[in-house]
């Protein structure tokens, strides 16, 4: 019986091999001592859990982000960033109002459709990306006129302080003046505040100059595309090779951006991740990444030290995905972040 058994086990085994058709070996992993890999040559394919119009944007932009013409700016507004504005002011319809609060240049928008009922004691500030050195307008436009438009709620824009002409914490100290001059007509749990990638990154140093300036702590907080630290971790060497690296890693624990020129990378207040008990005085946060982003590690890593520490906070990470990639309106997985960010506000802002 047992050898019958052993006999079938090898007919099988020859059957299932035989139909196998012959394959190169597999490409050999090397691990060093120290736990480095060495990754041989390998085709990565877009994800196949994205959405067919995700699969043509991802390809797109991959291919964008190669092209020097394509990622040059135009009156604040990346080339390839110009169709996506399109898009949304044919999608979104909003009133816009260019003005100042405290002295600080904003950009105020109101939905056409008038802001809701429940949101008439509520407002949002959106602190724009672009690397502290860029962007405006075309960053603030793209994440402040579909969340306006959803939420039926103001939006108000903060074109903040940049570098290389201004250094940290001349963005906080921006933000600070338009939250103290927003509290004169709204409860601090009426206020919340996001931002994505280096707008992601002074939200965080905005709710620490709060503290500092022992301003009251808004609602709650959205940082999109972003770390409340130094960015690094695994994405800092899966992002570049699959073809998003817009911005390398830290080199040396000290970030590459001209607007933290000789800041402590220890210091709590332009990276709050610093700071255990700061974290846990943080609004209830909404932290927002993709998996091919530069700064998945580090927004994972923000969530976990925000639990940790005790505050609210939620991860959402889309799979596929890069750095900012819900500014085209396009494609489904944009508007479910949008609705992520929607839900969340309406959710944690005091009516």
């Amino acid at each position: 019986m047992k050898r019958a058994a052993a006999f079938c086990g090898a007919v099988l085994s020859f059957v299932c091999t035989a139909s196998l058709p012959a394959q190169s070996p597999a490409p050999t992993i090397k691990v060093g001592s120290d736990g480095t890999v060495t990754i041989p040559r390998e085709d990565v394919p877009v994800s196949s859990f994205l959405s067919p119009e995700g699969k043509a944007y991802l390809t797109q932009h991959l291919l964008d982000m190669q092209n020097p013409a394509q990622t040059y700016a135009e009156k604040g507004i990346p080339r390839f960033m110009a169709p996506y504005l399109a898009r949304q002011r044919a999608l979104y319809a909003v009133d816009l109002e260019d003005t100042k609060m405290a002295g600080v240049h904003v950009y105020v928008y109101t939905p056409k459709a008038g802001v809701s009922a429940d949101n008439e004691h509520r407002v949002l500030i959106n602190l724009h990306g672009g690397g502290f050195s860029g962007c405006w307008p075309g960053c603030a436009e793209l994440e402040s006129r579909p969340v306006a438009a959803l939420a039926k709620m103001k939006v108000v824009s903060v074109d903040y302080r940049q570098g290389p002409e201004n250094k940290f914490p001349a963005a906080s100290e921006d933000v600070a003046r338009v939250y103290q001059e927003l509290l004169k007509h709204y409860q601090p749990k009426q206020i919340g505040i996001f931002g994505c990638s280096a707008g992601g990154m002074l939200t965080g140093e905005a709710i620490a100059w709060f503290e500092k300036q022992n301003l009251p702590m808004p609602g709650a907080v959205g940082v999109f595309c972003a770390s409340l630290g130094r960015l690094g971790g695994d994405a800092a060497y899966t992002s570049t090779p699959l073809g998003e690296g817009r911005m390398m890693p830290d080199v040396g624990g000290k970030p590459r951006l001209a607007y933290f020129e000789n800041v402590d990378e220890k210091d709590p207040l332009a990276f709050p991740l610093n700071s255990p008990a700061m974290l846990s005085r943080f609004p209830p946060t909404l932290i927002i990444t993709g998996t091919r982003g530069f700064e998945m590690s580090g927004a994972i890593y923000t969530h976990t030290q925000l639990v940790k520490a005790g505050a609210t906070a939620e991860l959402h990470v889309w799979e596929g995905m890069f750095h900012g990639f819900f500014y085209n309106p396009d494609v489904p997985e944009s508007q479910e972040a949008y609705s992520v960010m929607v839900k969340f506000f309406d959710r944690y802002l005091s009516k």
